[in-house]
């Protein structure tokens, strides 16, 4: 066997098992990603509002809507541009006297956040001059089977308790129906 028969040989070995270590390190990654907010996240309570019920329930998750979703163009402090459809923003969030969480400031780029504040990363679903709609990657709660339908008729009624990352990605932890 010639020499560059050898290296050959051994270069692909090498790239291969490269190539197979990335793949399982993105994978680590998005994995470890989503446990992180658990363990760094920040907890925030958010009020649910209707959606058409044609669309709350698909099988086996429940479709929400937030208060938190629906900004008054006023929030907007990215003086640079105009909120548009698709573009990633940043919601400033504080806690009211009530322990819900609501929206201060947005921006097209990530804020530091102050004292008591939390941001929440998102996106930009549809922009009107009286309304910017955002979407959080929050919108679908799964649950158990045959258990739908009961979230279904109070979905209206519902406070989401979210785990917020620094980076501003959410995940809910649970449910609580409102008073």
């Amino acid at each position: 066997m010639s020499d560059k028969a050898v290296a050959g040989g051994s270069r692909r070995a090498l790239l291969t098992t490269a190539i197979v270590l990335l793949q399982t390190l993105v994978l680590s990654g998005i994995a470890i990603s989503f446990y992180a907010i658990g363990w760094f996240g920040k907890d925030i309570r958010v009020r649910t509002v209707p959606v058409d019920p044609r669309d709350l329930l698909y099988g086996d998750y429940v479709t929400l809507g937030y208060e938190i979703s629906r900004l008054n163009p006023s929030l907007w402090k990215d003086t640079a541009r105009k909120p548009e459809r698709g573009q990633p923003v940043y919601v400033v969030l504080t806690t009211g006297t009530d322990g819900i969480a609501q929206p201060v400031a947005a921006y097209g780029s990530k804020p530091a956040p102050q004292e008591g504040e939390v941001v929440l990363k998102g996106r930009i679903d549809y922009s009107w001059s009286e309304e910017v709609f955002v979407k959080y990657g929050v919108e679908k709660y799964y649950v158990p089977e045959g258990t739908g339908k009961s979230l279904e008729d109070k979905a209206s009624r519902l406070i989401v308790h979210m785990k917020v990352a620094p980076w501003g990605q959410a995940k809910i932890e649970g449910l609580e129906e409102r008073p």
